[in-house]
């Protein structure tokens, strides 16, 4: 599939930020939308409505995790740059009769997205769970896929924030993404993971999370983990502690009930039946205590107060 030459930007949310060198990179057209020359400050960054649209990138690393498990490193400036844990981006297949896109969890960006990664790079983790994505399965580095992102709102981190990890199955790649972004404000967390069976996560979240503790479905589940860890930690451990959690409903509603059992704050990454990933289909409507709201738009990132769980 050929590379866009001019890709033009295209109104979606009020949060993103793009430099002129990104604006220029990515289009002249874009460039020209992003910052006039009274608008730019001294940083060369402004604020603005718009990011760039559906664009080609180079897959640089693809390999296997476990069973059926993949990874995935493209290139791409502007996610690598700009993509806040909990943010996901929406990659499409090059077969034409599936005209959805796969929105995939953003797990790491930079040199430390892989092996020979660059900072322009960007890593996801993916299971097969249909033919979507058994054709990524099958990408190798040379190949390109068409992106749109980083979409959605993430997560709230503070650079003097405690955070405890908890992800289950395949909610587990944007919380490495998580644990990269809290290490890099100089805050600390803990990750917990549950498991089918294979642990896959763990020795990459390890490299940016203070400690890490999963477990299986032969030895129980996340809030067997939760309880684990509560029981070995003091009560200064346990204090102001936030939970940052993504993965099946149930597991994350059990999660939900466990913080407010101990007086923690929960923001909870849900999943949600995607079409077009930025809110124009209205296809991953949630309810929320302020009626109905968009996973792809409004979220995926809710918390505990907002979903009423």
């Amino acid at each position: 599939m050929e590379t866009e030459k001019n890709t033009v930007f295209r109104r979606t949310r009020d949060f993103a930020t793009v430099s002129l060198a990104d604006a220029a990179e990515t289009g002249s057209h874009a460039a020209n939308t992003a910052v006039t020359d009274t608008e730019a400050t001294s940083s060369r960054e402004c604020s603005h409505k718009y990011l760039p649209s559906r664009r080609s990138a180079a897959v640089i690393a693809a390999d296997r995790l476990s069973g059926g498990v993949y990874s995935v490193v493209l290139r791409d400036r502007y996610i690598a740059h700009h993509a806040h844990a909990g943010q996901f981006a929406n990659l499409y297949l090059h077969d034409a009769s599936r005209i959805m896109p796969r929105p995939l969890g953003v797990a790491a960006v930079g040199t430390e997205a892989g092996v020979n990664a660059s900072e322009d790079d960007v890593r996801f983790i993916f299971a097969v769970v249909g033919e979507g994505t058994e054709q990524l399965s099958h990408v190798r580095p040379g190949d390109s896929i068409d992106v749109l992102g980083p979409l959605g709102n993430g997560f709230s981190l503070t650079p003097d924030g405690r955070y405890l990890l908890v992800g289950g199955g395949l909610g587990v790649p944007p919380l490495i993404r998580a644990a990269q972004e809290i290490r890099d404000l100089g805050a600390s967390s803990t990750a917990l993971f549950g498991y089918r069976d294979v642990h896959f996560a763990d020795s990459i979240v390890s490299e940016f999370s203070g400690a890490t503790l999963s477990i299986d479905e032969s030895e129980g589940n996340v809030v067997t983990l939760l309880d684990r860890w509560a029981k070995e930690s003091d009560d200064e451990e346990m204090r102001d502690i936030d939970i940052l959690s993504c993965g099946p409903t149930p597991m994350m509603k059990a999660v939900a009930a466990w913080a407010r059992d101990h007086g923690m704050g929960a923001q909870l990454s849900l999943e949600g039946r995607m079409g077009c990933g930025f809110g124009t289909c209205v296809a991953c409507v949630t309810p929320t205590v302020t009626g109905l709201k968009k996973v792809c738009l409004d979220g995926p990132v809710f918390t505990t107060e907002q979903l009423n769980w």
